[in-house]
């Protein structure tokens, strides 16, 4: 298992460390135990959770209201909770991470 991703209830808990004001939205591999996530959003008035919640549930299938940022809503370290199995949500990182 990932040390990003844990079980959490009937879903995960993902970290993120997340960087944001890029060009594009996308994972950029693995920094310091957390899932590195570039956006495409400003860390203004709540654009970048926001993004991150919407980038999450459309990378993992799942609606909105699935994924929740539950720690670090103001700071780039996050812990994200989804309502995934964490087989699913295994093999989706192991596919964004062996990505180019």
């Amino acid at each position: 298992m990932r040390p990003c991703l844990a079980p959490r209830g009937n879903g995960i808990a993902l970290q993120v460390s997340v960087v944001p004001n890029a060009k594009r939205t996308a994972a950029d591999g693995l920094h310091d135990g957390a899932l590195r996530v570039r956006l495409a959003a400003p860390p203004i008035d709540g654009r970048a959770n926001e993004a991150l919640v919407a980038w999450l549930a459309d990378q993992l299938g799942v609606p909105r209201r699935a994924v929740q940022v539950s720690l670090g809503t103001s700071s780039r370290r996050k812990r994200v909770d989804v309502d995934v199995p964490l087989a699913f949500a295994q093999a989706w990182l192991d596919g964004v991470l062996a990505a180019p």
